[in-house]
């Protein structure tokens, strides 16, 4: 099982590869494709099915995917299966398996998730950590910058205007988010692609060729479509959306610094994300810089500078006779050859009116600690965190405090048992949506808040009463 077509693809070349010599046949089974030569080819027989789980579900429903007789199960890639909601489908797949079968569980992270599937569904399992000479490559310079939410953008085309980027990749949370975000940037005179899993195997391999052959320096990704990505030369790695593990992060930042070369990580970090900045430099154990966004008077600055150096470049050469006899016709016109000058600078500067530098709203850092006088390790104090728990605090508002999200209510809560990863996973399968876009969750009582974004929100509500948690059913509306 892997969790996107892309990468089961990949899986089932790996397999017909290793296996050519003792011609064992392999079979790719992936959704948005037609289900009639999948069947036929499970039909005639096949030694390795690799799948992703809603299409080995629905096979499997269907009486069509046989696997009582399977003796190796293999999850590959299960932190994002889990993250992108597929918990259920595992489950059910697992169950359908003999219980004497040799299972293999292959994580890039281990959150606590993963370690509850290996105990429900391994007998003894046995841990093998590859451990990494250092956690981050010391070549790497990493540096945070704080920005409210919808900033984001206006702090990213800052820091493009200032970098010597060579090659960037740029990590974002959803697929939706890598197109909008590289279409964005290409608006405002960066070009750039998106790396995702909407992407068919060979739109991907033509962006990844097109960005090392240089033909595009910036690639917007997700953390699964970047699995698998071996690029030396990336010059930098921008979190665009900071990762909720400390592992990841260091994924991602590993790929720059690459074969001897010096790299640069830059994350941008909003007020409330600070906290898990602190434990990213815990599991490094090595400090990120805070540092502050070009103002727009160094951008300015940095722009005319450029413009001046090549100016300088070209008149070394001295390879313009033909832009020379132009100036010479409009001097014998009367021009002064100062006027001239300045206004073939500003022709060449036209394409700046293309990158304009939006300006960028005042943060509010959290207060520190001693300034918190006493909170909890949540950042509440203790009153707060009890009237929230009673449904009354700042917690239980019915309002989302986060820009484009929508909060919903969920008919279960603690008297339940519900976990929030219960609460990704049925919101994240039933309604198909991926389960890293899923915000804030407050489990009351009696109920659940749960923020959702807003393009997600009917989608969300047209599947109530499809929810289920343990068996029970959930209702969900609009808090």
């Amino acid at each position: 099982m892997a969790p996107t077509r892309e990468l089961g693809l990949q899986v089932a070349e790996a397999m017909e590869e290793y296996g050519r010599l003792r011609n064992v046949s392999v079979l790719a089974v992936y959704g948005g494709t037609a289900y009639g030569p999948q069947i036929g080819a499970l039909r005639r027989g096949v030694d390795v099915v690799v799948g992703t789980p809603g299409r080995l579900l629905d096979l499997l429903k269907s009486n069509k995917l046989d696997l009582s007789q399977v003796q190796t199960v293999v999850l590959d890639e299960a932190d994002e299966m889990l993250s992108m909601g597929f918990i259920e489908d595992i489950e059910a797949i697992l169950q359908a398996t003999p219980a004497e079968r040799q299972t293999a569980l292959f994580s890039a992270t281990l959150p606590r998730q993963i370690r509850q599937l290996a105990d429900n569904y391994m007998n003894n399992p046995e841990a093998i950590t590859i451990e990494r000479s250092q956690r981050t490559v010391e070549a790497i310079e990493q540096r945070a910058y704080l920005v409210n939410e919808q900033d984001k953008l206006a702090a990213l085309t800052r820091l493009f205007e200032v970098e010597p980027i060579t090659s960037a990749l740029i990590f974002a949370k959803t697929r939706l988010g890598t197109a909008e975000l590289a279409n964005e940037l290409t608006v405002r005179g960066f070009p750039a692609e998106a790396l995702n899993g909407d992407l068919s195997q060979q739109a991907r391999e033509q962006v990844l060729n097109r960005f090392r052959n240089n033909q595009i320096k910036v690639l917007v990704a997700t953390d699964v479509a970047a699995r698998g990505l071996d690029i030396d030369d990336i010059s930098h790695v921008f979190n665009f959306d900071l990762p909720q593990d400390a592992e990841i992060y260091v994924h991602r930042v590993g790929r720059t610094g690459r074969a001897g070369r010096t790299g640069t990580a830059l994350t941008l970090l909003t007020p409330r994300e600070q906290w898990r900045l602190r434990k990213i430099e815990q599991y490094t154990r090595q400090q990120i810089t805070l540092a502050d966004l070009p103002t727009i008077e160094a951008i300015h600055n940095r722009r005319e500078a450029e413009l001046l150096e090549k100016m300088a470049v070209w008149l070394k050469r001295g390879r313009c006779a033909r832009e020379r006899e132009l100036v010479a016709e409009l001097a014998e016109q009367g021009h002064d050859l100062l006027e001239i000058a300045a206004v073939a600078l500003k022709l060449a500067r036209a394409e700046e009116k293309q990158r304009p530098i939006a300006r960028i709203s005042e943060v509010v850092a959290e207060p520190s600690r001693q300034e918190r006088g006493g909170r909890g390790r949540n950042g509440r104090s203790r009153q707060s965190k009890k009237r929230s728990d009673n449904g009354r605090g700042e917690n239980a508002n019915h309002r989302s405090h986060e820009r484009g999200m929508v909060r919903l209510s969920l008919s279960a809560g603690k008297v339940d048992g519900l976990r929030v990863n219960d609460v990704v996973g049925t919101i994240a399968f039933h309604a198909d949506i991926p389960g890293s876009t899923i915000g804030a969750i407050h489990i009351q009582e009696d109920h659940t808040l749960v923020d959702v974004p807003e393009r997600f929100a009917q989608q969300v509500l047209a599947k109530t009463g499809n929810y289920r948690v343990r068996k029970k059913k959930l209702s969900i509306e609009r808090a």
